[in-house]
């Protein structure tokens, strides 16, 4: 059997093509057998904080790239690498015959929804989580790739589950690190020192992935962005953004998210004060100057 490859990354995901038949004009994606497809050349369009590192990893395990970026500064270290540079974005959105559409971006009704968690550190690292929603006997196709860039590929069930587990997930997140971060202030201002306080949060009931690996407080821990100024990770507008899927979720099924809605009013506030490139964490910064609170 015959597969095209073309890895699409837009500003909020990626997007994947395998037409299992040979089509009738190829575009810029080279036809070859499934079992060679370390050597399949694959289409990657958008190259910015997840993008960049996840087409690295891709070129790690064989897959040339041909990429494209609005911003063309981004493709100068690929082209000097020698992957192939398109000078523009061509192709419909649509599916054709035989094609398998893979699509990372928060879009339900595509054959299949691919959605990857875990930030910029764990993209550098190829330890993202991708979770897939679509066909399950089409599952094998896209894994091979998948795993290039995450160290966990779940299949979650029809097209959608995996958007569904990504919403769900983030929204948790989102509470969590909201709570760290109020946690953390509360014994900062009775006096705790703050790597003492996660120290005893981390060996504690409290313990959790916003206080033990991700830690919001500058100073607590080394290689996250609270110790370069909340710069990198995940962004302010990309969880305030997720958090408005929860709760357009929430409101279609009728399901109660009290601290989701909650959560979502806290980060939409904080894009609106300044804080919507920063990463999600700085949400101790904006209770610390937040007088109010």
């Amino acid at each position: 059997m015959a597969a095209s490859l073309r890895l699409r990354r837009a500003a909020s995901g990626l997007r994947y093509w395998s037409h299992r038949q040979r089509p009738a004009a190829a575009s810029f994606a080279a036809v070859v057998s499934r079992s060679m497809a370390s050597k399949t050349p694959v289409g990657f369009i958008g190259l910015g904080n997840m993008g960049n590192p996840m087409a690295k990893n891709l070129m790690k395990h064989g897959y040339p790239l041909v990429i494209y970026d609005v911003f063309p500064d981004a493709c100068k270290e690929f082209q000097e690498a020698g992957e192939q540079v398109k000078r523009e974005e061509k192709g419909g959105e649509g599916k054709g015959e035989n094609e398998l559409i893979l699509d990372l971006e928060p879009i339900l009704d595509l054959e299949w929804a691919v959605n990857p968690m875990a930030g910029v550190g764990a993209a550098r690292s190829g330890n993202l989580t991708f979770m897939v929603g679509g066909a399950e006997d089409e599952f094998a196709a896209a894994k091979e790739l998948l795993g290039c860039m995450g160290s966990n590929v779940v299949y979650c069930g029809a097209v959608g589950t995996g958007q569904a587990a990504k919403i769900c997930n983030n929204m948790l997140l989102a509470i969590s690190m909201i709570g760290t971060a109020e946690t953390m202030n509360l014994g900062i201002r009775l006096g705790l020192d703050p790597k003492l306080l996660a120290k005893i949060l981390n060996m504690s009931s409290g313990r959790c992935w916003s206080s033990d690996t991700y830690n919001p407080v500058p100073g607590v821990m080394d290689g996250v962005p609270s110790a370069n100024n909340y710069q990198g990770g995940f962004g302010t507008t990309l969880m305030a953004k997720d958090l408005g899927l929860a709760q357009d979720s929430a409101t279609s099924t009728k399901s109660p998210i009290f601290l989701g809605s909650l959560a979502h009013q806290i980060f939409r506030m904080m894009c609106a004060k300044g804080y919507s490139k920063k990463d999600f964490s700085a949400v101790f910064q904006f209770l610390r100057e937040e007088e109010n609170f």
